[in-house]
């Protein structure tokens, strides 16, 4: 399941962002990549070390995790920390799958889900488009700012070379507290198909009630805590 979210909408809060990204520092985003996506890798990722780099990824942190849609799709555990990445002409990301697991000890966390919250509008720089191979297709995104993707992240999925311009966007991953993909899709069908009838139905009718039940009971047998 790939989604593509409206995450964050609000233009003056999306400037403001701007802003403070162009006030940090940058390295070569091939130190955090693995042995084999360091070879396809040709990006810069933002210094988050200093105050103002941890207020803005606790501040990006909070808009993904408080979707509701993030929520209902992807279940989460925890979330990795996120990443600031900046592609510039010439840059790229060749085709690479995401390490299954990322980061040490009690921060340590299985990848189940990908995200990326563009930032920059796709006005403003050509190529970058997200690739990403799903079974049987291949889907091409470049999102308005302020649009996250949520895909899997088994998938091998790439970022074309940008020919101008600058893409800007917030990166990140998301261990479920379901691990199987199919089960997820079918909880979050389940939470869309409650979030509509909540609009006809009353909330303590048999049909929502009966629902909420098999929501609560399929999610005691699949959620690992």
């Amino acid at each position: 399941m790939i989604l593509v979210i409206n995450a964050l909408d609000d233009a003056a809060h999306l400037a403001a962002i701007s802003e403070r990204i162009a006030m940090l520092d940058w390295r070569d985003g091939r130190e955090t990549a693995g042995k084999v996506a360091r070879e396809v890798k040709r990006n810069e990722q933002a210094a988050m070390d200093s105050a103002a780099g941890r207020a803005l990824q606790d501040e990006l942190f909070r808009v993904v995790a408080d979707h509701p849609v993030v929520t209902a799709a992807a279940q989460p555990r925890r979330f990795s920390p996120v990443i600031i990445s900046r592609t510039g002409a010439g840059g790229k990301y060749g085709a690479h799958v995401d390490n299954a697991l990322m980061g040490r000890g009690n921060r340590r966390l299985r990848t189940d889900l990908s995200f990326t919250l563009f930032l920059t509008p796709p006005s403003e720089y050509e190529g970058g488009e997200l690739v990403i191979h799903a079974a049987g297709m291949t889907q091409e995104l470049k999102g308005e700012a302020g649009y996250l993707v949520l895909y899997p992240s088994g998938s091998i999925h790439e970022v074309k070379p940008v020919t101008r311009g600058t893409r800007i966007v917030c990166i990140g991953w998301i261990e479920s507290t379901v691990a199987d993909q199919g089960q997820r899709e079918m909880l979050f069908d389940l939470e869309n198909l409650r979030t509509a009838l909540r609009q006809t139905l009353p909330h303590q009718s048999a049909e929502l009630l009966t629902l909420d039940k098999t929501i609560a009971n399929l999610l005691r047998m699949w959620a690992r805590s």
